[in-house]
């Protein structure tokens, strides 16, 4: 590429000891000049060896910046912070726990060269497993955790869909909300400057945040598979159901900034299409009604069918226990199926338990904020 753009990668970390030398090791085969980017290490106050690493790297590179920040309240907030000082053109964004692709930051540029209203270009995110042994690393890589393509329904290369003019709440916080992760993203420097865009200080969301606030000005988004990360995902399953829980916890707050309109959907999730239904109400929000939702539900109503069929012998009682039993079954089976066949077979159980965890913690993220907020966001089944 003529005229090669100066960029800068930009890092957020705190005790990241477990894999940022693995990030710096693949950041570092990024086929990129070297006097033509700049990486900015946001540091939030480590108290492990996260910066002991980080200076040892300096040593040897002077093109790793590293911006300290104790105390720091979020990831976004030391994105800003490492805005303050980023000299690049464009701006890359990834994690500590990430590792690019050889070719990542030329498949994200010529995107940018081909249409100057692109503000965003961002790629597809793989997992790369740390610990062969590890199980919530075989099932985060399982179920696609936090992949583009799938959430979206598998899309291909190409345009994100426009912002929408009067979004309603599944538009900003559900599987309509069409966003980039600061995993792998990158932004048009002059579109955030336009734009006025920073990160949010909450602890999550800031992706979906800054993403909207280039979308509704009318900028592009592009998403560009070939642009790949492989993420280091987390160890255990304690930390990633705390990741679920401040992903729902995000919600309301979106949905607050971004709809108007007091809108209460209704989102049939269980359903091919996933038809809607839209009620003016007197608070915002969504309830999506799919797999989990309805196994609980229907599990609820068998035990009050067999407490009323026993306590009164009604056989009408004990006709609709039945059914709710069937019902319940079903939709169970339809909720973990996906975990048959996955290897090893003999932990079927685990990958049910991880798989209903996580998406407990989702929902009950998203129930976090409703008395702040007065928006009632019941997350989607997974």
């Amino acid at each position: 590429m003529s005229n090669i753009p100066f960029v800068s990668i930009i890092v957020p970390v705190k005790n990241f000891e477990r894999t940022i030398e693995k990030t710096f090791e693949y950041l570092l085969n990024v086929d990129y000049p070297h006097n033509a980017w700049e990486w900015v290490i946001a540091d939030g106050g480590s108290t492990d060896k996260t910066v002991e690493i980080i200076k040892a790297w300096q040593k040897k590179y002077s093109f790793i910046k590293l911006v300290e920040i104790p105390n720091c309240p979020s990831p976004g907030y030391a994105r800003n912070r490492a805005l303050e000082v980023a000299k690049g053109e464009f701006l890359f964004f990834t994690d500590a726990d990430c590792a690019p692709d050889k070719n990542w930051i030329n498949e994200m540029l010529k995107h940018f060269k081909r249409d100057h209203k692109i503000a965003a270009v961002g790629g597809e995110i793989f997992t790369l497993k740390v610990d062969p042994n590890n199980l919530v690393e075989a099932w985060c890589q399982h179920f696609r955790f936090n992949m583009v393509s799938p959430r979206y329904g598998f899309i291909k290369e190409g345009y994100y869909p426009d912002f929408p003019k009067e979004p309603l709440p599944s538009d900003i916080a559900g599987h309509r909300a069409y966003f980039f992760g600061t995993c792998n993203v990158a932004y048009r420097k002059s579109a955030m400057e336009e734009v006025k865009a920073r990160f949010w200080d909450r602890p999550t969301g800031e992706d979906m945040d800054l993403s909207y606030q280039h979308r509704m000005k009318g900028w592009k988004f592009y998403f560009a598979p070939k642009a790949k990360v492989d993420h280091m995902h987390r160890a255990d399953l304690k930390s990633l159901r705390k990741v679920w829980v401040t992903y729902g916890q995000a919600h309301a707050p979106l949905i607050d900034k971004y709809v108007k309109r007091k809108a209460l959907e209704i989102i049939f999730q269980f359903l091919k299409k996933k038809p809607r239904l839209v009620i003016l109400f007197f608070f915002k929000g969504f309830v999506y009604i799919g797999d989990f939702h309805l196994m609980h539900i229907f599990g609820f109503f068998t035990l009050i069918g067999l407490i009323l069929s026993l306590w009164s012998g009604n056989p009408i009682f004990k006709v609709l226990t039945v059914v709710f039993l069937l019902l319940s079954g079903y939709f169970t089976f339809q909720f973990v199926k996906w975990n048959i066949g996955m290897e090893p077979t003999n932990k079927f159980f685990t990958w049910c338990k991880m798989k209903y965890l996580t998406n407990l913690s989702f929902i009950q993220g998203g129930l976090k904020e409703f008395k702040k907020y007065k928006i009632l966001c019941i997350e989607p089944s997974f």
